[in-house]
């Protein structure tokens, strides 16, 4: 029963991550690199601080529970540094691929990377036992994902060059999967960053919000990168205007504030699940891969309502429907 509620509690963070790009449709008349930034100061800095700060246990501050480790803070946000790349590519795979394939194959890779890499430096042997189980599931995982991103293909070629900008503005097939495998690679180091920050616990923290403290310390380093980048932009293509747009300003900060809130739900929502998940087992080291498979499916549904695959052949339809089947089937196989 414990496993099933910590299911459940990280696919409702999964759902608010998968939504989290329906709210930046919202903003108006500013550019990419402005609502980025902007989105990114409230899912990388506001959020992750409150929830950090719900760790904190009674008498104790934040600093202290910081400043327990400081070589495992520092991990945990150099490790955030490099998720930055991934972070800033991730957003530009949804500009060039739409939000079904540019999160199918971006966070396809990260899922992957992401859960074997920390296994491995534990010393997990993936060739028997439960390091067996956790291979498996992963290459379910990477095969649904494999079909997804086929009809991803198939959508490409029965689709027009008119009908693709109108689904997806900038649409842009081979730019947007090389993006996309450089996210999904670069993305894997926020779960290495997690387990760089697991010392960052002290007496009497609640169960349900101890890793969230190094989960701070990983977007701080992301939003650091995401930062620069987002202000070079802003220099360069002269947008530091769209701050100072008045009219606009009230509707852009919710919408981007809105994105923000439900895209770091996945790592609140994580973190929460995992206190209800067996230490060490096999579920455990899966989490990642679970959140991850997780924001695909998602992901994959808000591109149907959003009508991405509109006009699509239903042999495409059921190609990428055959996939997410298979999806769903890695996130049970490991509990078999």
């Amino acid at each position: 029963m414990n496993t099933l509620i910590g299911l459940f509690i990280i696919a409702v963070g999964s759902f608010g991550q998968s939504s989290s790009y329906v709210p930046i449709k919202k903003v108006k008349d500013w550019s990419w690199e402005s609502f980025w930034l902007t989105q990114g100061i409230f899912a990388w800095l506001i959020f992750p601080l409150i929830g950090a700060l719900l760790a904190v246990p009674s008498g104790g501050s934040l600093g202290q529970i910081l400043s327990v480790d400081t070589s495992a803070a520092f991990k945990a946000m150099f490790f955030g540094v490099l998720w930055g790349v991934g972070g800033l590519t991730f957003g530009l795979s949804m500009r060039y691929l739409g939000v079904a394939l540019g999160q199918s194959i971006a966070l396809g890779i990260c899922s992957a990377f992401g859960t074997l890499i920390p296994a491995l430096m534990g010393g997990t042997h993936l060739f028997r036992g439960e390091g067996l189980i956790l291979l498996i599931g992963v290459c379910i995982m990477v095969a649904g994902i494999s079909i997804i991103g086929y009809a991803g293909s198939l959508r490409a070629r029965t689709m027009s060059e008119e009908d693709k900008k109108k689904a997806i503005k900038d649409f842009a097939l081979k730019k947007g999967l090389l993006i996309a495998l450089l996210c999904g690679v670069m993305s894997a180091c926020f779960n290495l960053g997690l387990d760089a920050g697991e010392k960052l616990v002290v007496d009497g923290m609640n169960e349900l919000f101890k890793k969230l403290p190094a989960t701070l310390m990983v977007t701080c380093g992301g939003f650091l990168t995401n930062a620069a980048y987002c202000l070079y932009q802003n220099s360069k293509n002269k947008s530091f205007k769209d701050y100072g747009k008045s009219s606009l300003l009230t509707n852009n900060l919710l919408f981007c504030a809105l994105a923000g809130l439900l895209w770091y739900s996945q790592f609140f929502g994580l973190s929460m699940g995992k206190s209800f998940l067996t230490p060490g087992s096999v579920m455990m080291a899966f989490s990642w891969c679970i959140l991850m498979t997780l924001n695909i499916t998602f992901s994959n549904i808000w591109g149907i309502i959003l009508k991405e695959w509109k006009g699509v052949p239903k042999a495409t339809i059921a190609v990428l429907v055959a996939g997410l089947v298979i999806l769903i089937f890695s996130l049970v196989y490991p509990n078999l």
